[in-house]
């Protein structure tokens, strides 16, 4: 199946007199929550949705508790997530220190399977 995608025009941040560029952006179906996931699992497997929800809750709750640990959580062929951060330079190695970071971020590196899925997605321009 076909994703869908619409056209947006968009100008370039911070300079309003640059001429702006028509993108495709991908049309959202809409969300699929938690409880959604623990009950479409439950009815592919002999596990009941109770035991699938608290199954994921953990996960959730131990993903950032190892990240927080200085870990890359590794998922499988789902992929991993790690810590990255930003940091401003400084001239000499003494003056660097935690201040120096600005921004925390989680990153995600989808697994072997999922590039592979990603890489076979057609799309479909919505009128």
């Amino acid at each position: 199946m076909a994703i869908k995608y619409n056209v947006v025009e968009i100008g370039k941040p911070g300079d309003l007199t640059a001429p702006k560029k028509f993108y495709a952006r991908p049309v959202h179906a809409g969300e699929i929550v938690l409880e959604d996931l623990a009950s479409d699992i439950s009815h592919a497997s002999s596990i009941n949705e109770a035991d699938v929800y608290a199954v994921l809750q953990s996960l959730l709750r131990e993903i950032p508790r190892n990240i927080s640990r200085g870990y890359i959580v590794r998922l499988g062929n789902l992929g991993s997530f790690r810590l990255g951060s930003n940091s401003t330079g400084n001239d000499t190695r003494e003056e660097v220190n935690a201040t120096n970071i600005v921004r925390t971020r989680l990153i995600f590196h989808p697994g072997k399977q999922l590039k592979t899925l990603l890489q076979g997605l057609t799309f479909k321009k919505t009128e």
